[in-house]
């Protein structure tokens, strides 16, 4: 897996460190294997290192809401979540409820309905942790439906979530946004 320091991802060849690579099982094409991580290390990453569920399902009980559920790393976040003690609410368009409700949402929003335009659960209950995998949602729509110590995990940080991030910790807000950002680490490639 290259990463974003030392690129090489549009050469013919390139030198990947030994620690960001392992052997594609022959039942993995190369294609598939040279797209599936990024998707699915960066849902993980977010899923269990920055949202906290214990895919084991022996963590703390967390609604989490899931942002464009339907696109690479939502769908991969709607599984591995769903691996753990948690409540998932996923947002996607009209034409995807159907495919993010069998991979295990509990609710799912059309972004399009005034509910999904306001990330309002279906149940009523706050979320504890967001991974906004979409673009161009401000803050001010996720601060209202966050729980007391809830955090937004921004999966797309642009010069705006890095500044909101800054306020957040500068007025001690206990409502956080946190730009994601996917570390490469071998031991999340071997399975």
């Amino acid at each position: 897996m290259l990463n974003h320091p030392t690129g090489g991802g549009l050469a013919e060849y390139a030198v990947a460190k030994d620690n960001l690579i392992v052997l594609r099982p022959p039942e993995v094409s190369a294609a598939e294997g040279e797209s599936l991580p990024v998707a699915g290390l960066a849902a993980l990453q977010a899923v269990t290192e920055s949202a906290g569920v214990k895919l084991d399902g022996t963590g703390r009980h967390v609604n989490l809401l899931i942002t464009a559920a339907s696109g690479g790393v939502g769908q991969y976040a709607v599984q591995q979540a769903k691996l753990g003690n948690t409540h998932v609410t996923a947002t996607c368009g009209a034409h995807n409820l159907d495919l993010v409700k069998s991979l295990g949402a509990d609710e799912v929003l059309d972004y399009k309905t005034p509910d999904g335009v306001a990330l309002n659960c279906p149940s009523g209950s706050k979320s504890d942790v967001v991974i906004h995998c979409a673009m161009d949602i401000p803050w001010s729509t996720f601060e209202p439906n966050l729980s007391t110590n809830g955090k937004v995990i921004d999966m797309t940080p642009g010069p705006r979530a890095f500044l909101v991030y800054a306020l957040e910790k500068l007025t001690f807000s206990k409502k956080q946004l946190v730009p994601m950002l996917m570390i490469p680490k071998k031991e999340n490639l071997s399975g």
